[in-house]
């Protein structure tokens, strides 16, 4: 079965709107474990409009799941994540003033950056997983860095599912089967909901873990939140 990994940075962005600590980010992702998800994951960007860093810390102390945390490998982000030493790292290539992550990396381009600092991670036991299109030369070059898994990135799914989700699939797929063909492990994230959600994984059965935070945030307003880790893990089973 894919792991599910749920991402808290809307529930800081709504506890950040009126300052304070309502929500509370920590009793939330304890609450999505006890709720049945398998990992949290949070992206702390350097203005900290969301997730801080102090929260990074706080987590570490109270996550009995597999902890995920995303970024940028600026050396803010490497102190952090060596510091704090999740079980998994995953490599954005974010600039510090973008909305959302939109791009996966350029691996060619970047290999011998990625690769040092890969080798950083892997030193300090944390597995890494680096954001990633469907290029299948990027998926290559992924191997080459010595990435212990790709996270791809699945926007443009999302985006074409309801046109024809055959063809959305496809370079999903085509470029799973080369990763798993080379030994990488497979994660997915960015756009996944309760409509496409199943046809992924069930299209693509080895995929490890997605990591989903705000599809997943806005149902709970509706379902309620363990109801809604629930229905997500109906989908992936």
């Amino acid at each position: 079965m894919t792991r599910l990994s749920v991402n808290v940075n809307k529930i800081a962005t709504l506890r950040n709107a009126r300052g304070g600590n309502n929500p509370n980010v920590v009793k939330i992702a304890t609450d999505c474990e006890a709720f049945g998800a398998q990992g949290i994951t949070v992206h702390p960007r350097p203005d900290e409009r969301h997730i801080t860093y102090q929260d990074v810390l706080a987590l570490k102390e109270v996550v009995t799941t597999e902890f995920n945390i995303e970024g940028y490998p600026d050396k803010r982000f490497m102190d952090l994540v060596q510091k704090v030493k999740p079980e998994q790292a995953t490599l954005v290539p974010d600039p510090p003033d973008v909305l959302t992550s939109n791009a996966g990396w350029d691996t060619i381009k970047n290999k011998s950056y990625l690769a040092e600092v890969i080798s950083e991670l892997k030193s300090q036991n944390i597995r890494t997983s680096i954001f990633i299109d469907t290029n299948l030369a990027n998926i290559e070059g992924a191997k080459a860095v010595n990435t212990d898994r790709i996270e791809l990135y699945t926007e443009p799914y999302a985006d074409q599912f309801f046109d024809d989700k055959a063809a959305a699939i496809k370079p999903f797929s085509d470029a799973a089967a080369r990763a798993k063909d080379l030994g990488l492990g497979i994660n997915a994230g960015h756009d996944l909901d309760l409509k496409n959600l199943k046809y992924l994984v069930n299209t693509i059965p080895y995929i490890d873990e997605v990591s989903i935070g705000h599809a997943l945030i806005a149902d709970a307003l509706y379902y309620g939140l363990e109801n809604t880790i629930q229905m997500y893990l109906q989908q992936l089973s």
